[in-house]
């Protein structure tokens, strides 16, 4: 997927004024309309521009977008970062793919799975009581989903000055994990999303989980899973061992005769809940080095004694 650049395409600097924008839509719109316009690539242009503008107009999708910075060049092989978008604050329901067929892979990437479109006829929201609700994505430590946590969790809200620059504003919220929580899941704060109108109530804020990347654990929905380092002896012969989960070490039996790649299940052991989810060891077998004369000199017995070949199977028998 290539990275599109929405400033190059409408003609415009990154700090350009919304108003600014809008000026270069509607005379790039005029431009490219395929009603009118007598360029070849008209249609194609028309598209981009329109994709262009639907970004760049909303501060909060050129907030998020900004975030990617201004080092990327159009045509360049792109896919976003795994924490993309988190902690930024954006309003609406989310892309509901109505018009997925308008955008590109890039923007669909972006923005068509979470945050920054919005459903429903917009001039309606006027007249609206209470007010809109808001979505974010916040990064949180898995072994807080084991016990439960609170945590001040900063979010950016985009927003536009008096010169019509997008800006961000930054607020803190102490927010109470709870135990079980899974990644994906989403965690509802009542009041604090916008005002209301009129008086009425505030909308509320969904605060979506995604797990910080751990060096150890890997989720899935409510299961862990880790690989195991594994010795040979350990691996033929059968063992016990130490491993370790997000809330202390446990002891688990390997059988004798395991082979890499085999998984082993810790029922119970991932994430709590009714019921819990299970904890999956996968081996992997590991060789001591062999730079010492005494280690050659054993591996060399090994290849004596232990005469063994795992390729026998490839061999191919000739007719």
């Amino acid at each position: 997927m290539d990275y599109k650049d929405y400033y190059k395409l409408m003609g415009v600097e990154r700090d350009a004024s919304q108003d600014e924008i809008k000026r270069a839509y509607r005379k790039l719109a005029r431009k490219y309309h395929p009603d009118v316009s007598k360029e070849s690539d008209a249609e194609l242009r028309f598209k981009e521009v329109g994709e262009a503008y639907a970004v760049l107009k909303d501060p909060e999708k050129r907030a998020a977008y900004d975030e990617l910075g201004a080092d990327w060049k159009a045509g360049q092989e792109f896919r976003p970062p795994p924490d993309w978008g988190t902690g930024f604050e954006f309003s609406g329901s989310g892309f509901d793919g109505a018009n997925a067929g308008a955008y590109s892979d890039f923007f669909e990437q972006l923005f068509g799975q979470s945050m920054g479109a919005r459903r429903g006829d917009p001039s309606s929201r006027h007249f609206q009581a209470r007010g809109e609700d808001h979505h974010a994505k916040v990064l949180i430590d898995l072994e807080d989903a084991y016990s439960g946590a609170t945590r001040a969790i900063s979010l950016r809200a985009p927003a536009l000055d008096a010169s019509g620059h997008v800006i961000t504003k930054d607020r803190t919220l102490n927010v109470k994990i709870p135990k079980g929580v899974m990644q994906g899941q989403k965690i509802r704060l009542s009041g604090q999303g916008s005002p209301g109108h009129g008086g009425g109530t505030a909308g509320d804020l969904y605060l979506e989980i995604e797990f910080r990347p751990h060096k150890f654990y890997r989720p899935d929905g409510k299961n862990i899973h880790m690989s195991l380092p594994v010795t040979p002896w350990e691996a033929a012969l059968g063992s016990t061992v130490k491993v370790p989960t997000p809330i202390g070490s446990v002891d688990l039996k390997i059988p004798a005769g395991t082979t890499n790649g085999k998984t082993l299940r810790l029922k119970g052991r991932g994430i709590p809940g009714s019921p819990p989810g299970d904890f999956y060891v996968t081996s992997e077998l590991t060789l001591p080095p062999a730079n010492s004369d005494a280690e050659k000199e054993f591996y060399k017995t090994m290849q004596q004694e232990m005469p063994y070949n795992p390729r026998g199977h490839l061999e191919v028998s000739r007719s």
